[in-house]
């Protein structure tokens, strides 16, 4: 009745780990950012620490913060992890990754250690990759977390950092908390888990340059956005005009007119809509919520296609 499920090793799958995974593990960060609960945009693959060399540098869009990625077949031995902490220190990463087919409880136990002594600006996470098939089927990929941080391991860090923040911070984190937690759960948007002290937050898009944003803006505010820098002033203004060739058809689906923005003193293009609005203004925070989730929803739809059709 059932096929037997079958564990594939992965240099059945990868011939070799630098050449062929790392690769293949930078196209697919998105996947590695939903096993983990970050919002994962590439940086660069084989960045330099010196000598060395980090296969996969990124950033959680949610914080804007750097995340290190070492990924290696096999289970794990010293020298990554000795490696995994000399690149945290290069990159002044807040969040450490390290990626393998097996993690050795000695380092999964190290790991936790470091997630239970360091402050909570810095999260150590550990994933296997496997590779499964039931019986002659094609191959599957699964992204497992086996080390991921736990707040009530950093609760006297936690409560320190809050006496250091606002209030108003701290109002922003709670808003942006619940916001992914309704985008994640209800609506499939995201794989963020955590809010941020801070006025704004960036989701993913899937497309290396772009991400959809939600803000609170000076002038009491309110934005959602879609965000273009693909590291180049020209190629965002390129892309930025594209997408006005379709103004009308785009404003007619999404029913209201849109702000099509060069930002000022900023390489960067993006497209926006703005309501009233303020944090310290708590009996309006529910229907702006719905209001960023709605509009969150609509630019996904609305320009997720136009983008790829012209970076093809």
């Amino acid at each position: 009745m059932f096929g037997e499920l079958k564990k594939v090793p992965l240099r059945d799958i990868w011939a070799h780990e630098a050449q062929d995974f790392t690769p293949w593990l930078a196209e697919n960060i998105e996947e590695l950012g939903n096993a983990v609960g970050l919002e994962l945009e590439l940086i660069q693959e084989e960045a330099s620490v010196g000598s060395f060399s980090l296969d996969i540098l990124a950033r959680d869009l949610g914080s804007a913060e750097n995340v290190i990625i070492e990924n290696q077949f096999s289970q794990t031995d010293h020298d990554h992890l000795g490696k995994l902490l000399t690149y945290a220190a290069g990159f002044d990463a807040s969040f450490v990754i390290w990626v393998a087919e097996t993690i050795r409880e000695e380092h999964r136990q190290a790991l936790d250690w470091l997630n239970h002594r360091t402050d909570n600006q810095t999260q150590f996470f550990a994933v296997v990759v496997e590779v499964i098939k039931i019986d002659d089927s094609k191959p599957a990929f699964n992204l497992k977390p086996v080390v991921f941080p736990n707040e009530w391991q950093k609760s006297k860090s936690a409560n320190k950092s809050v006496q250091k923040t606002s209030a108003k911070s701290e109002k922003y984190r709670e808003y942006f908390q619940g916001l992914i937690n309704e985008l994640r759960d209800d609506h499939k948007f995201t794989s963020a888990k955590a809010g941020q002290p801070q006025n704004w937050y960036s989701f993913a898009s899937g497309i290396s340059g772009i991400n959809y944003g939600a803000n609170f803006c000076q002038g009491n505010k309110v934005r959602t956005e879609l965000y273009i820098d693909f590291g180049n002033a020209e190629q965002n203004e390129s892309c930025l005009s594209y997408l006005l060739e379709s103004r009308d058809g785009i404003e007619s689906e999404f029913g209201n007119v849109l702000s099509w923005e060069p930002i000022e003193g900023k390489r960067a293009t993006r497209v926006a809509v703005y309501r009233d609005g303020s944090i310290l203004d708590e009996s309006d925070l529910s229907d702006i919520k719905l209001w960023h989730i709605n509009n969150l929803i609509k630019f996904k739809h609305l320009f997720g296609k136009r983008i790829r059709q012209h970076l093809k």
